[in-house]
């Protein structure tokens, strides 16, 4: 009895170690996009929350056995991983960022419960469907900008100045009076990691009050 116990033992330490190795793998691939892309959830954040996700739906499992439910610790992550997700969201001046690396953070953690569950196959097919998304349309996004500006002679210009500086291109850009402001509608093209660069530098110029997207 003693020798198959040890036998379980060394089978769970060793299953373990292959999902907090696979948790670390892509956690780490879906964080470095997000390192590269210089957003507030990088390489350790995702991977800190794959581990851990992977860990508690471990032991969740192992605990409960047959006397209690096993999903209980499983669903509790999804409520404290909404707590950091929160974090990094930003609210400044009328715009919102950071929804992107919020969302990121949940899908992970999912990642996570289905490596210690040992759905493996689909950990994989998970990770790789974020990766395409964050690093492959990200390259091709539009972004829909509307300014509210109080009317200065050259605040049209400025702007344009301030949008081509990130390195976002232009393809469309129309004007209007509403109010006692000048509302400017930018459609711009570019790297998806430039679009929240693009909406902190336009609100930090003095004649913007408000941006925001068109999504």
């Amino acid at each position: 009895m003693q020798h198959f116990v040890q036998q379980m033992v060394e089978m769970f330490r060793l299953e373990l170690f292959l999902q907090l190795s696979l948790a670390t793998l892509f956690g780490g691939a879906i964080g470095l996009e997000r390192e590269l892309g210089g957003k507030p959830a990088g390489l350790r954040t995702n991977i800190l929350i794959c581990i851990g996700s992977v860990l508690y739906t471990k032991l969740s499992v192992s605990l409960a056995g047959g006397n209690a439910d096993p999903t209980r610790i499983a669903a509790q992550i999804v409520t404290g991983v909404g707590f950091i997700g929160a974090g990094t969201i930003l609210h400044a001046r009328g715009a919102v960022v950071g929804l992107t690396s919020a969302a990121t953070i949940w899908v992970v953690a999912a990642i996570g419960v289905a490596l210690g569950s040992g759905y493996y196959l689909e950990g994989v097919g998970t990770t790789l469907a974020v990766v395409i998304v964050l690093a492959g349309l990200g390259r091709v996004e539009k972004l829909v900008l509307s300014i509210h500006a109080r009317p200065d002679p050259t605040v049209l210009e400025d702007l344009e100045t301030v949008v081509r500086r990130t390195g976002l291109d232009i393809e469309r850009q129309a004007s209007r009076r509403e109010n006692v402001d000048v509302v400017i509608d930018f459609t711009l093209r570019g790297p998806k990691r430039l679009h929240d660069e693009a909406m902190i530098a336009l609100l930090h110029h003095p004649s913007v009050r408000t941006v925001s997207t068109g999504e």
